[in-house]
């Protein structure tokens, strides 16, 4: 049986993508086959009831698909094929109580947004973008997220003589300024609106980085203390080296820690997304993440953002495989919450090392 979890973890969400993911990579195709966002629904449901987790999340494209000519459809024609798919996910949420934590708008997927979304040099692309994000928050209230959350997207450069740096934040800022806005006007639910920083990838560079670049600019928005970050953690910092602890204590010390995306990463490396604990490094690290979380108190939705090996997924049996990528999760966070609380900081001896060792045989469970 699976532990329950400890006092800091208030939700669990399983989102949309990972379930939604086929094994395909740059370098081979898809490995199972195509699963529909009702489907993925289903299974997440399933996933509830045998209380695996409490939330789940999406992409809007995850749910149905956009149109870049009928940007409004869901919102103007409720009988539309979308609308209906909308009102059928809808319907199996709530029936199961499947809260759903963030509503995060696609825009990396489609060519369109290939120079970015909503920094996109050409504002035609950009106005496009801030239309997508409408419908996005419209689809988002509709099904009960709590937060709005921006993922940094294609939102980036490769060569920075084309960027229109003088201009690039300001895109940003007038975007996000517009999502409060918007939500505001037309009376929505949300309770807040996230960051998702990240270094690199899909473009060479990215335009908000780390959580201190994301505070930074939510300081210069129009309602700061309406958004926070949400890290992806251990992946995005451990792409270019940084440290995860450091990157926690200080979105804690700020209040800005909103959410947490969990994952495990090969450090220096792309972005991994693998089941937390699993691969070749990071279990230390992994553990004194919720150490930390214990300390400052913080309580609030451990939300995976990873997904199967590719090598394990099964085109034979994939319902019943995806089903155990969501053990794995689970399995893998009750083990950090665990382990975690045996890290106790007294008694330690004085020097540096002589206490790492001490508190590693604590962790381990050996005698010290």
């Amino acid at each position: 049986m699976l532990a329950k979890p400890q006092e800091v973890v208030k939700g669990v969400s399983m989102p949309v993508w990972p379930v939604l993911y086929r094994g395909a990579d740059p370098f081979g195709q898809a490995v199972v086959p195509e699963m529909s966002s009702v489907e993925a629904c289903r299974l997440l449901c399933r996933a509830k009831k045998e209380g695996l987790i409490t939330h789940t999340s999406f992409h809007d494209d995850d749910l149905i698909p956009w149109d870049p000519n009928a940007l409004m459809d869901v919102a103007a024609d409720p009988k539309c094929k979308a609308a209906e798919t909308l009102q059928e996910i809808k319907a199996i949420l709530d029936e199961a109580g499947l809260k759903v934590n963030t509503a995060t708008c696609n825009l990396h997927a489609n060519p369109l947004f290939r120079r970015g979304g909503l920094t996109n040099p050409d504002p035609k692309i950009r106005e496009l973008a801030r239309f997508k994000v409408e419908r996005t928050l419209y689809i988002g209230n509709m099904l009960g997220a709590k937060y709005f959350t921006y993922w940094v997207a294609r939102d980036g450069f490769e060569v920075a003589w084309k960027v229109s740096w003088e201009e690039v934040y300001g895109w940003i800022i007038d975007a996000l300024n517009h999502v409060y806005q918007y939500i505001q006007a037309n009376h929505f639910a949300y309770t807040g609106g996230t960051i998702e920083p990240k270094p690199n990838e899909p473009r060479g560079h990215m335009f908000i980085p780390t959580a201190g670049h994301a505070v930074g600019l939510i300081a210069a928005l129009e309602m700061p203390s309406f958004w926070g970050v949400n890290p992806e953690l251990r992946q995005h910092e451990a792409m270019t080296l940084l440290d995860p602890i450091t990157c926690l204590a200080y979105l804690l010390s700020l209040k800005k820690l909103f959410f947490l995306h969990f994952g495990n990463q090969i450090n220096g490396q792309f972005d991994n997304d693998f089941v937390p604990f699993t691969g070749p490094e990071g279990e230390k690290e992994t553990i004194q993440m919720f150490w930390l979380l214990q300390q400052f108190g913080w309580q609030g939705v451990i939300e995976f953002d990873c997904h199967a090996f590719r090598c394990e997924l099964d085109p034979v049996h994939p319902l019943e495989n995806k089903m155990q990528f969501i053990i794995n999760c689970r399995q893998a966070l009750d083990m950090a919450l665990q382990i975690a609380e045996r890290a106790k900081t007294d008694n330690l001896p004085e020097g540096e090392s002589a206490a790492d060792l001490a508190m590693a045989k604590r962790l381990y469970g050996l005698p010290e």
